[in-house]
């Protein structure tokens, strides 16, 4: 009965470290999985060498290799991510002063083994939550972080636009990071935005246009600088940020940072299906009104698409996404960062070879301490804070 327990929690375990090296299934869950492992696989290192132990003193012959084989192979797979993450951040600042310049300076070493397990929480900003705007009636919202010391002229703000599948998700998402900008001096206003399927595109580059209008107007009040923006959004808001970023063309926005998002709406409909993990093809319906098929919607999409508005005036760019990522493909960064270098754009790339959707969940973890420090080299290269 032991080597059956012991054989099924190894392959348990030695089957979720392997999505470290893979996508996972193209199921609605298995993506947490794959977080999970991810960005807090080294808390279950123990667990596996601890089975392998039992399985190397209880068991013998053949059923002894096959457990301490799939012990090895599921110890190998947690720490990946640690071995991946050391490996990029000996070389990441080096690589984000030479994408933006000096001033581009972590904050902290790139990546720490010991903050995986001694991390100390932030300071706590003030939140205040204010009404910047009702469109057609819908009551539109933001949280605002205020910047810790900020100066007489004010503080760089960032703007931070939710996740969800633009039909879902709000901006509460993550608020830890929001407490740790704000504390690094780099005010955080966490925006709403109407969602599909009742309102499509341009609804929600409206409503973060709005949102900017409203901080500027208010700039003083908040204790923040009108001219030094930063749009930064998640997956569905990664897509947004840049299509406002690259289209608005205000020179308030010092720059744009996103997360694990499309950036070719047509591109992203071309490989959109409707048995993945998010019935992408009909989240791209409701959000653009249907197919790229008339003159209409080919418009939307284009005037969706950060990709086809690269020019003189585009902001530089962050752009983080993990290899494995089952939620967005990685190629939609991938052929966003070849424009943006034919373009002669700055931008820096940052691909975890290990990483799945959400990576930067766990602020501490491989992909949050990578995270970190990109987001804040890029913020002080930008806007002079984080």
């Amino acid at each position: 009965m032991l080597p059956v327990l012991l054989g099924v929690l190894l392959l348990a375990l030695a089957y979720a470290a392997s999505f470290t090296l893979h996508h996972a299934p193209q199921r609605s869950w298995i993506w947490k999985v794959a977080l999970a492992v991810g960005e807090y696989g080294v808390w279950f290192v123990p667990l596996a060498l601890g089975l392998g132990a039992i399985a190397g003193v209880a068991t013998d012959g053949a059923t002894r290799v096959v457990l301490l084989g799939l012990s090895a192979g599921a110890t190998a797979g947690l720490l990946r991510p640690v071995a991946s993450a050391a490996r990029i951040g000996a070389r990441l600042p080096a690589a984000l002063r030479a994408a933006f310049g000096a001033s581009a300076v972590a904050p902290a070493p790139a990546f720490s083994l010991a903050r995986l397990f001694l991390h100390a929480a932030p300071p706590r900003a003030a939140r205040e939550t204010h009404v910047f705007a009702r469109p057609e009636g819908v009551e539109l919202s933001l949280d605002f972080y205020r910047a810790r010391g900020a100066g007489a002229d004010g503080a760089p703000c960032l703007v931070v636009v939710h996740g969800g599948g633009w039909d879902g998700g709000d901006r509460e998402q993550i608020p830890e990071w929001n407490h740790r900008w704000a504390a690094r001096g780099c005010a955080v206003a966490a925006v709403s935005y109407r969602l599909a399927p009742r309102f499509v595109w341009p609804a929600q580059r409206d409503d973060v246009r709005a949102a900017l209008a409203w901080l500027k107007a208010h700039a003083r009040a908040l204790g923040i600088d009108a001219g030094r923006f930063v749009l930064l959004g998640r997956s569905a808001g990664g897509q947004i940020a840049t299509a406002v970023a690259y289209g608005t063309r205000d020179p308030a926005i010092r720059g744009v940072i996103s997360f694990y998002a499309p950036q070719d709406m047509e591109f992203a409909w071309g490989v959109s299906r409707e048995d993945d993990a998010l019935n992408s093809a009909n989240l791209m319906r409701q959000y653009l009104g249907g197919p790229p098929d008339t003159t209409e919607r080919r418009a939307r999409y284009a005037d969706a698409s950060a990709q086809a508005m690269i020019g003189p005036a585009t902001p530089p760019t962050l752009l983080l996404h993990g290899a494995p990522d089952t939620l967005v493909w990685h190629r939609h960064s991938e052929r966003l960062a070849a424009a943006l270098q034919a373009a002669g754009v700055p931008h820096h790339f940052l691909s975890l070879p290990w990483a799945t959707h959400a990576f930067d969940f766990n602020p501490d973890g491989p992909g949050g301490q990578l995270t970190d420090c990109a987001v804040g080299s890029f913020l002080r290269a930008t806007v002079g804070a984080g």
